[in-house]
């Protein structure tokens, strides 16, 4: 009894024997790898979507100190944003 495990798209499944087909496999694993590393909107999506599911399960788990890195994320905003436009006016 096998089991029949899902192979990612930039890999090479192992029991192809045809070289033809092993060579068609291995150019369509590298194709695939090249537009993974290359998407980077899709990078960003994913790293976008890990850091949320992150911060909302440590608002979860600590909301106090989620809400206190809150305001001192606007804080440091603020501060950043009237610098730039004092550096501005001056």
């Amino acid at each position: 009894m096998s089991i029949e495990l899902p192979v990612p798209r930039t890999a090479v499944s192992l029991g192809i024997t045809d070289p033809v087909e092993k060579a068609r496999a291995e150019l369509k694993a590298a194709l695939a790898a090249i537009e993974e590393k290359s998407n980077v909107p899709k990078r960003v999506a994913r790293a976008t979507d890990d850091a949320v599911t992150t911060a909302r399960s440590f608002a979860r788990r600590n909301p106090t100190a989620a809400a206190a890195a809150a305001v001192g994320a606007a804080v440091a905003i603020g501060v950043t944003v009237w610098g730039l436009v004092r550096l501005y006016t001056r």
